[in-house]
């Protein structure tokens, strides 16, 4: 076993994947003992990243309203969860969650839209407020945003825009078990567009929707092969209300050899413990840190999240650093005194979210 496991860790620190066996092996096996392979995913992580670890902001910037059917989202038009739907936010409230990402240590803002996909007027605004959030604040901007052509990323990549996410969810195989209102195949498309364009993409799964290991390794494949260089890995939130429900596969053991399969996989990417590790995970969190070298935190759509400061501790805990920005003080937590100026001259004043 532990050769085996010494083998994995080789292979990914040449950036060969293992084989499909393999694969199904870190899901599976018997045999497997978690904290060695854990080590072992852990050494091409480090070995790209050190031990630096970094935070994403979310923005759920338009809520419920959507025609699409995705069974784990409480936004579907098939969901009867109690979430309160609103079209786009102003761009203060836009500006003002960037500001307090970027002053949170966050890497990256993702700002989020609810719906099959924005119009061609619609991208332009978007356009418009990638621009001016990248001139005010030292911080990366992501967007999800639904399905894309060609035309729209174009506009997103004048724009500046440095991610455009979009999930597979699931493998192929299985995508029809999940949404029947687009395909598996019109998310790879919307991949490819935003690739075409120079823009980089996120892409990632939801574990815990009735999928096979094989699904599982299926999709970490696809993803290496799309050459993603971000993924989160979800843990299904179970919301009343929606059609899909967590399939009681979600040990803390089985998140974690997912989060280690992903690495192995995928040695290069940004791996992020992303939507449900906080309930799934629960007192093996800090563990996901050796595979993992991302995390969400103050919440995600339409659940909440640990805070910031928590996250933190936790993350300082386990022997790992937050990569923060330019604005954030890495020994002592967000800035309470730093001013950010706009590009108009004024001073953007800073309401401080909950920290805790």
């Amino acid at each position: 076993m532990f050769e085996r496991i010494s083998h994995l860790a080789d292979q990914a620190l040449r950036d060969e994947p293992p084989s499909w066996d393999d694969a199904l092996w870190i899901l599976e096996g018997a045999d497997v003992e978690l904290l060695p392979l854990l080590h072992a995913a852990y050494l091409p992580r480090e070995h790209h990243f050190g031990r630096k670890v970094m935070v994403h902001i979310l923005n759920n910037i338009q809520n419920g309203l959507c025609p699409e059917d995705c069974g784990y989202c409480s936004q579907s038009s098939d969901s009867d969860a109690a979430i309160r739907k609103y079209p786009i936010k102003s761009d203060a409230e836009i500006f003002a969650a960037a500001e307090h990402a970027a002053q949170s240590g966050a890497s990256r803002y993702c700002m989020v839209l609810s719906g099959r996909g924005p119009t061609i007027e619609r991208t332009r605004k978007l356009g418009r407020l990638i621009r001016q959030l990248k001139d005010r604040y030292p911080i990366e901007v992501c967007l999800s945003a639904g399905l894309i052509e060609d035309a729209h990323a174009e506009i997103l990549a004048e724009a500046g825009l440095d991610r455009l996410n979009h999930n597979l969810n699931t493998s192929e195989s299985h995508y029809g078990k999940v949404c029947t209102t687009h395909t598996y195949a019109d998310r790879v498309r919307t991949l490819e567009a935003a690739h075409k364009c120079g823009i980089e993409t996120c892409s990632g799964f939801i574990l815990g929707m009735g999928e096979s290991s094989s699904d599982v390794v299926e999709l970490a494949f696809r993803l290496r092969e799309l050459e993603v260089p971000s993924i989160p890995v979800n843990f299904l939130i179970p919301i009343e209300g929606n059609a899909l429900q967590a399939d009681d596969s979600l040990t803390p053991e089985r998140c974690l050899r997912t989060l280690a399969l992903v690495r192995f996989v995928n040695p290069r990417a940004e791996i992020r413990a992303a939507g449900g590790r906080e309930g799934h995970l629960r007192t093996l969190q800090p563990l996901a840190l050796y595979p993992a070298n991302s995390l969400f935190v103050e919440g995600y759509l339409t659940t909440r999240g640990d805070a910031v400061l928590d996250t933190y501790r936790m993350i300082r805990d386990a022997g790992f650093e937050i990569e923060g920005n330019p604005v954030y003080e890495a020994e002592t937590g967000p800035s309470r005194a730093f001013r950010l100026t706009g590009t108009d001259g004024e001073i953007l004043k800073p309401e401080i979210a909950r920290q805790g």
